[in-house]
């Protein structure tokens, strides 16, 4: 009985070194993955000009309530009807490759303001939040633009691209002052897209499923327990009846799809989406110059006539 006895202890403490050396495996691959990606400023190799696509725009430089300073980019226009505010993706490109956005908009009667967030081009910061923490970023864009005489009373809309998607979305479901919402290839919670990369790695997907816990703890170590809560496909249930325009491309692989799908798990009914085909995490054929794609264009321009053209039912 004693030998019995010691050998199922023997076999007790196997199983717990096991166990504790397969939670240290897993807790450990987060930062040994994320460190190089996250903890750095992004110093982009090509930015853009207002003046290459004929555009005139003010420097700007923005203030958190964390105490970063945000670099921005104003580009008017005359009588506007909005005011978009721009954000890019996590190592590119730089904002100011929207310059191209801001003209055709311009052109139709939208105001905007471009901003790189924290930890890219000139704002300061030397790590990258993931959406977490760029919500107080995009506050001090609306502080900015409710202070400004020619755009009291004017609806802001906020408009991203990839991690940039991310951020707009958690950024309306924070600031009530934003009246719209467009996201292009905008990931559902940083897990799913972690999880989701290992498993387009190679890796076994019940494995995936056991890190993503891992994940989200090291991002809320890294971040703050007061964000937990501060990704899309929970902040989009704090839309109310705001109009949102979800874009994604079906075979995207940088962001799956699915990302999408687990949003719109979430959102209101009245949340507007359209589809591409292909590969295309840039969504429109031609990012510098989208009036090029004539339905990528429409489409956006339709969504914004729709919701706040002098005509519009809000």
């Amino acid at each position: 009985m004693r030998k019995r006895s010691k050998k199922r202890n023997i076999l007790r403490w196997i199983l717990l070194g096991l166990l504790l050396l397969g939670v240290g495996t897993f807790a450990a691959i987060p930062p040994l993955v994320m460190g190089d990606m996250i903890n750095m400023h992004v110093d982009f190799q090509t930015v853009y000009r207002a003046e290459d696509f004929a555009l005139e725009s003010a420097e700007l430089t923005l203030r958190t309530a964390d105490g970063y300073a945000i670099s921005a980019f104003e580009v008017e226009a005359d009588d506007p009807k909005g005011v978009i505010i721009f954000i890019s993706g996590i190592h590119n490109p730089s904002v100011t490759a929207f310059f191209g956005h801001a003209k055709l908009f311009r052109e139709h009667g939208y105001a905007s303001v471009l901003y790189d967030t924290r930890a890219h081009g000139k704002s300061e910061g030397n790590v990258i939040s993931l959406g977490y923490l760029e919500t107080m970023d995009t506050q001090a864009v609306v502080d900015y633009i409710r202070g400004q005489e020619m755009y009291q009373d004017l609806p802001i809309i906020v408009y991203g691209l990839s991690m940039g998607g991310a951020v707009a979305i958690n950024s309306i479901g924070q600031i009530p002052e934003i009246a719209g919402l467009v996201s292009m290839s905008a990931y559902s919670s940083w897990e799913d897209v972690f999880a989701e990369n290992m498993t387009a790695m190679g890796a076994p997907r019940f494995l995936t499923k056991i890190q993503e816990p891992f994940v989200k703890l090291y991002t809320l170590l890294k971040f703050g327990w007061k964000r937990a809560d501060i990704y899309p496909k929970k902040q989009i249930g704090n839309l109310g009846n705001r109009p949102a325009l979800l874009i994604h491309s079906l075979e995207d692989s940088q962001v799956s799809y699915g990302n999408l799908e687990r949003i719109l798990q979430k959102a209101p009914s009245h949340v507007e989406t359209w589809t591409r085909p292909g590969d295309e995490h840039l969504i429109t054929i031609d990012f510098l110059h989208p009036e090029n794609d004539l339905e990528y264009a429409q489409r956006v321009l339709d969504f914004l006539e729709a919701n706040f053209g002098p005509n519009a039912s809000l």
